[in-house]
């Protein structure tokens, strides 16, 4: 009976991402394509990968946690949260809203910290080249220890495209905000490479679940080798406006986007996401650290 309750709760949690990510495309350039949204599994193999890796990140990101969490603290007790009708400090900026809401408070210890995070990973075939797969994931496993360390909702979507004419476009949910499971860990050592990638449809399935937080920094980091292509005639100009589009639409929104380049279209995601939103991931090795850092600075 316990293992019968298990398979449905699975299967409401895989009908309620395919459902939420087809209603969040089907205003878009993307509707029509034939879009999965899978909940991996882990295996025996994944637990052993993630042990071997996290042995080797976790004194760099545990040295990390220890410098941040005292500037977190302070975040917490005396940082002051907007949009109040009564409160403590008034803000004189809020009256073009005309809603009443002009005051300010200062957050309660209890509350979750500012910021939340989603990692976008490019699963597409080109990431099995020269050790990029594996620096993908040791930057996942490291931001996912950091951000659950510090108490930071994180969401994490890998995807490809083409997998069949069935499935246009795949989308792996490794961990989810509104559901956390610790064995979400053991899921990111399944990140592989596949095949194609549709990059501005992942990227707003992605931004519009982080839209619908409260927290005041939205920051969406996509890591990537290279230029979006997917059938059909989902590559150039056409694929590289319909990014633009997505990403101005959501920083209108407040979604913060930054692209982590570990590839050799370095020049191209620069000239999609704009210089402010460029890194330039030259060395591999210490992709996992870097991007912890710079995830920390947001708070």
């Amino acid at each position: 009976m316990l293992k019968i309750s298990k398979e449905k709760e699975k299967k409401e949690i895989r009908r309620k991402l395919n459902q939420d990510a087809r209603e969040i495309d089907s205003n878009s350039i993307h509707k029509g394509v034939k879009l999965i949204v899978h909940r991996p599994d882990y295996t025996p193999e994944n637990q052993q990968e993630y042990f071997k890796l996290s042995k080797e990140l976790m004194p760099v990101v545990s040295e990390i946690v220890r410098k941040t969490l005292p500037l977190l603290e302070y975040e917490i007790t005396s940082e002051f949260s907007g949009s109040h009708y009564y409160g403590s400090k008034f803000q004189a900026g809020s009256l073009a809203y005309r809603d009443l809401k002009y005051f300010a408070k200062k957050r309660p210890p209890t509350e979750v910290p500012s910021l939340a995070v989603g990692l976008r990973i490019d699963e597409s075939a080109s990431m099995s080249a020269f050790g990029r797969l594996e620096a993908a994931k040791r930057a996942v496993l490291a931001v996912y220890e950091f951000c659950q360390a510090c108490r930071i909702p994180i969401l994490i979507y890998g995807d490809t495209a083409d997998a069949s004419k069935l499935e246009q476009m795949s989308v792996f949910a490794y961990a989810g905000i509104d559901r956390v499971d610790s064995a979400d860990r053991f899921r990111l050592m399944g990140i592989s490479a596949r095949s194609n990638n549709r990059d501005g449809m992942a990227l707003r399935i992605i931004a519009e679940k982080l839209n619908k937080l409260t927290q005041h920094t939205r920051l969406l980091i996509s890591i990537s080798d290279g230029r979006p292509k997917a059938m059909d005639k989902y590559t150039g100009e056409y694929a590289v406006m319909d990014m633009q589009q997505t990403i101005a639409k959501y920083e209108r929104k407040g979604v913060k986007f930054l692209a982590a380049a570990i590839g050799q279209d370095k020049d191209v995601i620069c000239r999609i996401y704009g210089k402010e939103r460029f890194l330039d991931i030259t060395d591999l090795k210490e992709f996992p650290a870097r991007l912890v850092r710079i995830i920390a600075r947001y708070l």
